[in-house]
């Protein structure tokens, strides 16, 4: 049992740091829909009451790209690569970090 105690610890700190941040980037997602509602709703009434004018075929077209399956997926394996970058306890982490954003 001994021998297990170094991976144990590794593994139980990766969890508890894989947790926090996965819990903490939820809650900054959250916010971040917060605030782009509160932007397309300021846009859509300067734009009902005439003050502007938006294209939002253009705006789709830019944006569309961004929420393809390939995209996201490469988006998620770049964050965990930066979040696990020379981390011993990288597996503990991913999945800490699951169970946090899942949780948050």
């Amino acid at each position: 049992m001994e021998a297990f105690g170094p991976v144990l610890a590794q593994l139980g700190f990766g969890g508890v740091a894989g947790w926090i941040s996965g819990y903490t980037l939820k809650k900054i997602g959250k916010l971040l829909a917060l605030v782009l509602g509160f932007l397309f709703i300021s846009v859509q009434l300067l734009a009902y009451a005439g003050y502007l004018e938006v294209n939002w075929t253009r705006i789709q077209q830019d944006v569309e790209p961004l929420f393809q399956q390939e995209t996201l997926k490469s988006f998620w394996q770049k964050l965990l690569e930066v979040l696990t970058y020379n981390l011993p306890f990288a597996s503990g982490f991913a999945a800490g970090m699951v169970l946090g954003f899942r949780r948050g």
